[in-house]
């Protein structure tokens, strides 16, 4: 699903004016009522609904919703920012067509002794700024969205709450705090940013018959992980293959009192389809691993308690996933460095691995193309260095991904996968059940293992990231959020594939 920017819904809004062809101010009625539809659904028993209205085209839609809730016999205020000059055209309309109802209780907001109490139980509707917003709010504006954050009332935010821009952060910014967003037809990048979590509230797509043909020829710089995207990258098995057929995946992985991080990314490299998997570990954790991962093969290190030295030919195996547990003593620095050099297909890279990097950054220019990278935002920031904000964060990892040749995979709720040609995934499955340790550990095995599968780098990250999430989704609905740990991600894998099949 694409992710559009500012320009790009702008754009969509005039070729579909164009093309259908339509009237901006039919278009702009055709979105109201879809809004009123769901307004009306969500509250059928509302006391009564205020409406705070700009006099841009968010205004106008504000203005007909108004009109629409006046038809249905509900009681209305209108609250207009009043500075002194005519709004758009599609306004004013509006506006018009509203003064024929002598019901409609208009209000003209100046300064801020035109601030009202609000009515216990008013539904309060935000279409002050929409898309097109491009500067922070100040003065009587900030003042206003302030009063309506305090108003206890339920806010409903048309198209995108007021004071949040759509394509850069809002971090520190004033806004409208949106119990619910409506939004017309289309993710923006402003919904995937846990900065933004507080504006926006739950989010709802309306889809208002913008033309699609725009947006089957528009090329977006993001986009979201939908069942279209999967289902193009995941390859069902065929009948006459063996284990062979996917793969053999190397493991270096955990340290003593880290085996169990070994034992995950185990488990759910074989959970994830690999035809045979073996595990570098340290001495101390060899009886572990082949009592709870019985079907793993076992290689140990000369060290008893941490790794220091693959001692196998490395080009036998078509994927290789380092970190997990693995610490970060001088030996395993080394270790690290030694695979560089002896390996150069894509690895897998996370947490321990992620961290002697950012210590020897030197070891960045050495990475094998097309390996994938998953930090969290802490060691993506000790890697990569600190960003302002999450927008600045997501577009660093983008320069990384093209200036180290690899993809690095942003964990959070909305995890990010930026690849080598700018293009960026949002991930849509996954839970804050997640949180939890361990889930990073079975990230890591899922991509090694579809890795070793003949995935591509980019293919393996999507459809990994994309299963880990559906796994954590099954897994909190049998378990809840609070009681799931890493390893019913794993059980769950089963479960998260059969989705994929009809």
């Amino acid at each position: 699903m694409k992710i559009l920017s500012a320009g790009e819904i702008r754009l969509w809004d005039q070729y579909t004016i164009e093309q259908e062809p339509i009237a901006s101010i039919s278009l702009m009625e055709r979105a109201a009522g879809k809004c009123v539809e769901w307004l009306l659904q969500q509250y059928p028993d509302a006391a009564s609904f205020g409406i705070f209205c700009g006099k841009g085209n968010n205004g106008g839609d504000g203005l007909a919703i108004s009109r629409m809730l006046i038809e249905n016999k509900y009681p209305v205020t209108i609250h207009i920012l009043e500075f002194g000059h005519l709004g758009t055209n599609d306004f004013q309309t509006n506006l018009a067509r509203l003064h024929k109802f002598p019901q409609a209780d208009i209000h003209f907001i100046q300064s801020e002794e035109n601030f009202h109490p609000f009515p216990a139980g008013q539904i309060i509707i935000d279409a002050l700024f929409g898309s097109g917003l491009n500067r922070p709010l100040e003065g009587v504006t900030a003042n206003l969205v302030e009063h309506i954050n305090k108003s206890r009332c339920e806010i409903v935010a048309i198209d995108i709450p007021s004071g949040l821009f759509v394509d850069h952060s809002s971090k520190g910014a004033t806004t409208i705090l949106a119990d619910h967003t409506l939004s017309f037809q289309c993710y923006k990048p402003a919904f995937l940013f846990a900065e933004n979590e507080g504006a926006v509230g739950e989010i709802h797509f309306l889809d208002i018959g913008l033309h699609n043909d725009f947006y089957k020829k528009v090329t977006s710089r993001f986009e979201l992980l939908d069942d279209t995207i999967i289902h193009s990258i995941y390859k069902p098995r065929k009948r006459f293959s063996h284990k062979g057929t996917y793969g053999h995946a190397l493991l270096v992985a955990g340290s003593y009192g880290k085996t169990g991080a070994a034992v995950l990314s185990a488990k759910a490299c074989l959970r994830s389809g690999v035809g045979l998997i073996t595990c570098h570990i340290p001495k101390c954790g060899y009886d572990i691993l082949q009592s709870t991962v019985p079907e793993a093969m076992v290689m140990t290190d000369f060290n008893s308690s941490f790794n220091t030295k693959v001692e196998d030919d490395l080009t036998k195996y078509e994927a290789i996933g380092i970190g997990p547990g693995i610490g970060t003593a001088s030996e395993t620095k080394i270790m690290l460095q030694q695979i560089f050099d002896a390996y150069r297909s894509p690895v897998v890279l996370d947490a321990d691995a992620l961290n002697i990097m950012a210590s020897q950054k030197d070891l960045l220019k050495l990475i094998p193309a097309g390996s994938i990278l998953t930090p969290h935002p802490k060691e993506f920031e000790r890697l990569f260095g600190e960003t302002a904000n999450e927008f600045d964060r997501v577009l660093l990892a983008l320069q990384k991904a093209k200036e180290l040749n690899c993809i690095i995979v942003l964990k959070g709720h909305h995890t990010f996968i930026a690849t080598t040609d700018g293009k960026g995934f949002f991930n849509a499955t996954g839970n804050p059940g997640m949180a939890t340790g361990g889930s990073g550990d079975v990230l890591t095995g899922i991509l090694t293992g579809l890795l070793a599968q003949g995935y591509t780098s980019v293919e393996t990250a999507i459809l990994g990231v994309y299963l880990h999430g559906v796994a954590g989704d099954l897994s909190a609905k049998e378990l809840s959020m609070e009681a799931m740990i890493a390893s019913d991600i794993s059980d769950n894998l089963g479960s998260a594939f059969s989705t994929l099949t009809p």
